[in-house]
């Protein structure tokens, strides 16, 4: 019998949106009258890369930094999520869709849709320097490189990421499943239009009154203040916050020229495709 294609992808590059898209889904099922704690969301969503489910499928504790076995344990890991029979299983990631070694990360088998959330690779790259402890012009090298990956570490095992816009293509084009593709800039200008698209990808009746009262749980403000009192299981050792600034055009005021001139030259084409780039 074949296994259930109830995965619903979450995904995206590091630092675009993904964490704010699972609170705000985590938030609408839960219909709560306060907000769902930042540090359950996990509950809603689940990772592909979590290394405890890693060390269950192989029955023991492994070296999570040895890649090769990781992605040896990748469809049984998947295959586990989708065992439970469940209509949907919400998993993010930050893996391109693509192979690795040989080993095809996104399993069309059992995908039943993704939400693609896309980012100014300018306003990526600061959040991405200030959550990985890097250097704004080592960041700019990393997202133009097609062997970027994430290595793995104490809260991930790796993640194979490719360059911004192989990432960005990877999930945008010629999919063989229904993929809900949105702008981060578009969720923070009118973020009642961007999350009815994502009800209406996932299936979801849209109730506009719980619709707001999920977008207001999921605010900024809301998550930093909850970071602020209780800290979050997925913020980095190498950062103190998780939740920054959450706005757009912050790389006006934060990136040297030659750094804003190189990401252009690196990622024109799939910039000026979705509107980053006028010339």
């Amino acid at each position: 019998m074949s296994a259930p294609k109830s995965i619903i992808w979450l995904a995206s590059y590091p630092k675009s949106g993904n964490t704010w898209t699972r609170i705000f889904l985590a938030n609408y099922l839960m219909n709560a009258d306060k907000p769902v704690p930042i540090n359950q969301v996990h509950r809603f969503g689940m990772g592909d890369s979590i290394p405890r489910m890693y060390h269950m499928v192989a029955g023991r504790q492994i070296d999570i930094s040895d890649y090769q076995l990781t992605l040896k344990l990748r469809d049984k890991v998947l295959g586990g999520i989708v065992a439970n029979k469940a209509d949907v299983n919400f998993v993010k990631t930050h893996n391109i869709r693509a192979e690795a070694f040989g080993v095809t990360l996104i399993p069309e088998r059992f995908t039943r849709s993704a939400i693609y959330i896309i980012r100014n690779p300018l306003d990526m790259l600061i959040s991405f320097a200030r959550h990985y402890g890097l250097g704004h012009a080592e960041t700019a090298d990393a997202i133009s490189s097609p062997d970027h990956s994430n290595s793995a570490d104490g809260s991930t095992v790796t993640q194979f990421l490719g360059s911004w816009s192989e990432h960005v293509e990877s999930w945008t084009t010629k999919s063989p499943y229904p993929v809900c593709v949105l702008r981060y800039e578009d969720m923070l200008a009118d973020p009642e239009v961007s999350f009815a698209k994502v009800l209406d990808l996932v299936g979801i009746p849209n109730d506009p009154e719980r619709l707001k009262k999920a977008i207001r749980f999921s605010s900024f403000d809301e998550l930093s203040k909850q970071e602020e009192e209780g800290g979050f299981v997925e913020s980095s050792p190498k950062n103190d916050r998780f939740f920054s600034k959450g706005q757009s055009n912050q790389w006006q005021s934060e990136l040297a020229p030659e750094i804003v001139e190189r990401v252009k030259k690196d990622h024109r084409k799939i910039m000026k495709k979705y509107g980053y780039l006028d010339d």
